[in-house]
């Protein structure tokens, strides 16, 4: 477990508009976090990035450890349930839904570098901070419920097969695809992703009932 730093009292003067400093402090640690871990990312950076002062900081976190629990919670979470969740939420057929996903991830070259926020915390952080753990692994079961959620209800429309656990097979999808993101990510290349998107994307074609299979489409 990190070692809680104590913030010094509010004394100061309340932000002027501190819903709005709270959100800019919150991407600025965000983008420091996942361009550094958790562990080196620069406070003085993401201040200046920011534009706030260590006062402004302190008035919204007792400490990083805090700030990056924010991460967790309101940046990283919010950016999977737009990515994955809220799309699987009443979709007619998850498959099509899921496939569009993956095809739409960006091959970008910095992109592929950096990886997924979500796995790069939890890599580092799950076996240092039960604080991470706990929040990453929510983020983790809600973007596989989600999943499983929407294939049981393909099911119930017979556009996805019966024969499939659904649970199982949102865990296998998750695995499969972060896979791909931590061989692109080690690589640093784009060409890891893509073949990544052509076979998870064929793995989940391979859910449909076998009269609506198609060929995944290419990505070249």
């Amino acid at each position: 477990m990190l070692v809680a730093r104590n913030r010094p009292g509010r004394g100061g003067a309340t932000p002027r508009d501190p819903e709005r400093t709270r959100g800019r402090l919150l991407r600025a640690a965000s983008q420091e976090i996942h361009r550094s871990g958790f562990r080196s990312a620069d406070l003085d950076a993401i201040l200046d990035k920011a534009g706030v002062t260590k006062g402004a900081l302190y008035y919204h976190f007792d400490n990083k450890e805090a700030l990056g629990y924010a991460v967790v919670d309101e940046v990283i979470a919010s950016n999977l349930h737009q990515k994955w969740v809220q799309p699987l939420r009443h979709a007619k057929n998850p498959i099509d839904v899921l496939i569009r996903i993956i095809q739409s991830e960006s091959l970008k070259r910095e992109d592929v570098q950096r990886g997924c926020p979500l796995l790069n915390l939890s890599q580092e952080m799950s076996g240092l901070d039960e604080g991470f753990r706990r929040r990453t692994a929510k983020v983790y079961k809600d973007w596989h419920d989600a999943m499983a959620e929407a294939l049981r209800e393909g099911q119930k429309r017979r556009v996805v097969r019966s024969d499939i656990n659904a649970s199982e097979t949102a865990t296998f999808l998750i695995a499969a695809w972060e896979g791909y993101v931590v061989l692109g990510k080690n690589s640093q290349d784009p060409r890891m992703m893509q073949s990544g998107q052509r076979r998870v994307s064929g793995q989940i074609e391979s859910l449909r009932p076998a009269r609506g299979r198609t060929r995944a489409p290419r990505r070249d």
